[in-house]
């Protein structure tokens, strides 16, 4: 069984936000929740451009988490729309409007419309790293070999 975590949400309108779903899992083992674009009027992106999409909420994530932005899998596909700094991270003190960075990868100009789904949140545990400096690091099979070592 999936453990459910509490994330609030404020619409930064509510009048203006009636229209728009709040994020949302679409099917029951679903890791990513849809999020919709709250743009007033259609953003058009041509080849290569990258805009900012206003979401119209904000969260309050827990401690010890953070959001993830995705891209969502047919965007990515079927029109080379994606999320530019993918996964984006939402850090849990951040508390403005949630925005999607995306870019146009593919050939042909895309729209996205108020209310389209364009990208994943998913709720993830973040861990802190205590950095230690050392002297050596430990040996392993793999070494120092880099991109392609293995051959693919």
């Amino acid at each position: 069984m999936q453990k459910e975590i509490p994330l609030l949400l404020r619409w930064l309108n509510p009048q203006q936000s009636a229209d728009l779903p709040q994020p949302e899992y679409h099917s029951f083992l679903a890791a990513g929740m849809d999020v919709a674009c709250a743009a007033a009027e259609p953003l058009q992106l041509a080849p290569g451009d990258i805009c900012l999409v206003p979401t119209g909420f904000s969260v309050a994530i827990p401690p010890g988490f953070e959001l993830q932005v995705r891209p969502r899998s047919g965007l990515a596909i079927k029109h080379g729309i994606t999320v530019v700094n993918s996964p984006g991270t939402i850090d849990a003190d951040y508390r403005g409007e949630v925005k999607i960075g995306l870019i146009n990868l593919g050939r042909k100009s895309f729209t996205i419309n108020r209310g389209d789904r364009i990208a994943q949140l998913i709720l993830a545990p973040v861990c802190k790293a205590q950095v230690q400096v050392v002297a050596k690091l430990e040996s392993t099979e793999r070494g120092e070999g880099g991109f392609g070592h293995s051959g693919i």
